[in-house]
């Protein structure tokens, strides 16, 4: 097991249990199947391909470290408040006023909202 693969199975949690499917009488006596919590990310992954209780473990940190790396990789774009020109925000509220008024003036009289 290389140097990176050993760090990461001590970040994880390490469950072993019987595998379920096609495969007969072996498999069903057999604890083959892993399954890998990886604690800081909150990732997890299953292996029971093989019979081999090793050869599944090393296939579950092979794709725990292939999903951490595709988590790293992807980013928030970061969303930067644009301010207006004074100009634009005016004639902005200004038109939010005229529509305001014109809404005021279509309701019937004595329902709700009028202003004193």
């Amino acid at each position: 097991m290389s140097q990176d693969l050993d760090q990461l199975l001590r970040e994880c949690l390490v469950r072993r249990s019987r595998g379920s499917g096609p495969g007969g009488q072996h498999r069903n006596v057999t604890e083959s199947r892993v399954d890998l919590l990886h604690v800081p990310s909150g990732l997890r992954v299953v292996s029971d391909e093989t019979r081999s209780q090793h050869q599944n473990l090393q296939l579950a940190l092979l794709r725990l470290s292939l999903k951490l790396e595709a988590a790293a990789r992807v980013v928030t774009p970061r969303v930067t408040r644009v301010k207006r020109l004074r100009r634009v925000q005016e004639r902005i509220l200004g038109e939010k006023r005229r529509l305001g008024d014109l809404k005021r003036q279509r309701r019937p009289p004595g329902k709700g909202g009028e202003d004193v």
